[in-house]
């Protein structure tokens, strides 16, 4: 848990290194994020930044109901974000930033009071604390990406992203559950991290499914920034296909 926490913290500074370098009309670039500017994906980072304090410090309801205040029901999770996004829309950039700046530290700061496997509540129900900070250390490399190439630059990846693909493999029952399909059985990750270090993720039970290649490709797909097909990823077994279609970091 300390290790994740203290990889979000560094996530978060990256990405306000990218913020901080920014002239007025770059936060209207766009994104790889479909209709979203640079502040748009800075208002969903607040936003869900907020909303994960929230979970964090036993006020969850009382904050998502705030953010959403005025707003009809969402058919979707997807939906409900764009909403929230297009809500906020107009906030000076330089308050947004400082918005964003504040709840991410103090998520940073709440997590760590957390045990790891405390319960607390997100979008799609209860999770560990540490599965609640993981996932929140996705969706900020996730989007710290989306700022990058808005920019036209490139992130190197780094080992920040052991978490990352940790969690898509552990994950893998939930996203073939929510696109109405079964795994085959049990799937084992066999990666290689961006200082060249191999990370093994094995379930308990002999695999039926490996998926091998590079993390950061694996975390890429998992975040739909990549293709499967444009990366170097394989494997061995009935579901590599459809692991490499189904894996998601994200609600």
């Amino acid at each position: 848990m300390d290790a994740i926490v203290a990889a979000l913290a560094d996530q978060h500074a990256e990405l306000a290194a990218l913020l901080d370098g920014l002239d007025p009309a770059d936060w209207d670039r766009p994104t790889p994020c479909e209709g979203w500017v640079v502040s748009d994906v800075i208002i969903h980072l607040a936003q869900t930044d907020e909303m994960a304090v929230g979970s964090a410090t036993g006020r969850y309801a009382e904050v998502v109901a705030a953010l959403t205040e005025g707003l009809a029901m969402a058919s979707s999770v997807d939906e409900g974000v764009d909403m929230m996004v297009d809500h906020e829309r107009g906030v000076p950039v330089a308050e947004l930033r400082d918005r964003w700046a504040a709840a991410a530290a103090q998520l940073v700061a709440a997590l760590r009071t957390l045990d790891p496997s405390t319960r607390v509540p997100w979008v799609v129900g209860d999770l560990s604390a540490r599965t609640m900070a993981a996932t929140r250390l996705a969706e900020s490399w996730i989007h710290s990406g989306d700022v990058a190439t808005a920019l036209g630059l490139a992130l190197a990846p780094t080992d920040r992203l052991e978490p990352i693909a940790r969690l898509a493999w552990r994950t893998l029952p939930y996203a073939f559950a929510i696109a109405g399909r079964e795994l085959s059985g049990p799937v084992a990750f066999e990666l290689e991290g961006p200082s060249g270090t191999p990370w093994s993720f094995v379930p308990n039970a002999p695999p039926v499914t490996t998926i091998s290649g590079d993390a950061a490709e694996l975390c890429a797909v998992a975040a739909r920034r990549r293709d499967p097909k444009d990366t170097s990823l394989g494997g061995a077994g009935p579901d590599v296909e459809a692991v490499l279609a189904l894996v998601r970091t994200y609600a």
